[in-house]
């Protein structure tokens, strides 16, 4: 990506008050219950093995319901397991840019989440990255690792308060799936319209492991830069990337995600939706194919309903003969005939567009718990309504 020189550092602070450690989570306030509850936390933890909680700078919640799973701050992780040391830094260089140099020299906790080998974590985990400091810059550094054999699910919401205007946050995060294991990872964000965001992810896949991300960013934000990396660094190995996306006006979206096909019978699948309502969105996808029979596709649409950009950028690298890889790219505007085929079946053109909305953005994305399955659809019907 091209190198990001409109945030200033400097205009954030990097140092704010603490937050109280809260044991019993129905004493959160109602306020941030429910803007936890909007992008999937449910502060009664539900149908959730584990659940951690960080509010600017402070953990206020971390907790494990099942043996076999941990769940816990990054530093408390480190004081733990000595060997996580090894685990830090590791695919991500601090110097990378401006922000992973930021993370690395003003740290603000982030969380640790780790199945053990053969551990099937029955429900999932979530996890609640929060800003309710204006102008803070949250600097966060999240480890999840799915150890050998072993079944995991994470659901990550990243929100603001709702009388923040502007902030940043920093999120460099490191994930392993070792032989055999399964990693599920769901991330909902809901920032703020003036909220800058800077994720940088790296994803280690080893042999037979499986590597599943669904990103849903339908809510205002000023600008959102992210590709993360995946390397399949072994034989069988599988990684499917599904984003859904909405710019309103003002907002930025640059997101994509980068495939290494490193080792023979790796897959990989990337699908976005993206709808340009008013703002811009880049879409970036690259599949490298590294070695003969690997297979990858990948699918990017894009939706123009109000001026703005909808930017489409699918690459393909193959070093060898034997690979096996696709991309498909379309950028275009609802069919008028579509509309007209509603109305004809007694639908009035406004819930006629709605509906065609709602079909594009409503991605089959597998492996999500019912209740949260429920909460997104809810989010696609809000927002499909705001873009109208």
């Amino acid at each position: 990506m091209n190198k990001d020189t409109n945030v200033d550092l400097k205009q954030y602070l990097v140092d704010v008050e603490n937050h109280a450690y809260i044991q019993d989570l129905s004493r959160i306030g109602s306020t941030d219950a429910a803007k936890f509850l909007d992008v999937g936390i449910d502060t009664r933890q539900n149908g959730r093995s584990g659940t951690f909680i960080q509010k600017d700078r402070s953990v206020i919640h971390a907790q494990t319901q099942q043996l076999g799973l941990e769940v816990m701050s990054i530093s408390h992780a480190q004081d733990t397991h000595a060997w996580l040391s090894d685990y830090l830094w590791r695919h991500i260089r601090p110097d990378k840019d401006q922000f992973t140099a930021q993370a690395k020299s003003a740290p603000h906790e982030g969380y640790f989440i780790r199945s053990a080998p053969g551990v099937r974590v029955e429900n999932p985990v979530q996890s609640c990255l929060y800003i309710a400091k204006e102008k803070f810059a949250q600097n966060v550094h999240n480890v999840v690792i799915a150890e050998e054999n072993s079944s995991l699910q994470v659901i990550t919401g990243c929100a603001t308060s709702p009388h923040l205007v502007s902030g940043l946050h920093v999120g460099v995060s490191e994930f392993y799936v070792r032989k055999g294991a399964q990693l599920h990872f769901t991330m909902i964000h809901d920032w703020g319209a003036q909220v800058n965001v800077r994720p940088r992810t790296h994803v280690h896949v080893e042999a037979g492991g499986v590597f599943v991300s669904n990103y849903i960013s339908l809510k205002p934000v000023g600008s959102l830069q992210m590709y993360p990396t995946t390397h399949l660094a072994g034989e069988g190995a599988v990684a499917r990337f599904n984003s859904i996306l909405v710019a309103a006006k003002g907002a930025h979206l640059d997101v994509g995600s980068r495939v290494i096909l490193g080792s023979p019978g790796t897959r990989a699948e990337i699908i976005s939706r993206a709808i340009v309502a008013g703002g811009s969105i880049v879409a970036r996808g690259e599949l490298i194919g590294e070695c003969a029979g690997i297979k990858a596709h990948l699918e990017c649409k894009g939706l123009i309903l109000k001026e703005g950009l909808m930017h489409a950028i699918p690459e393909l690298r193959g070093f060898v003969p034997g690979v096996e890889m696709s991309h498909e790219a379309a950028v275009g505007k609802i069919d008028q005939a579509e509309i007209e085929y509603l109305m004809a079946r007694g639908v009035d053109e406004e819930e006629a567009i709605s509906m065609i909305v709602r079909g594009f953005l409503n991605v089959d994305i597998e492996g999500l718990p019912t209740g949260l399955k429920n909460k997104i659809d809810q989010i696609i019907h809000e927002t499909q309504k705001d873009m109208m």
